[in-house]
């Protein structure tokens, strides 16, 4: 089973954030407002994007 892949870009900043959400944030590889990255859809990377799903858009690719 080949796992789907998720499009996730920052849209907001972490300024005035908790320092958790911003390290999930870097660890999706995003580094500021408008960083785009195409990760796998895993169960670590569901947990994440749930974390901060206010500062983030997701896309299904």
């Amino acid at each position: 089973m080949e796992n789907s892949k998720v499009k996730v870009k920052q849209i907001r900043s972490t300024i005035r954030r908790n320092k958790k959400q911003e390290l999930f944030l870097r660890s999706l590889g995003l580094r500021g407002v408008g960083s785009v990255r195409e990760v796998v859809e895993t169960n670590a990377v569901k947990g994440l994007l749930t974390k901060v799903r206010h500062l983030v858009e997701i896309e299904k690719i």
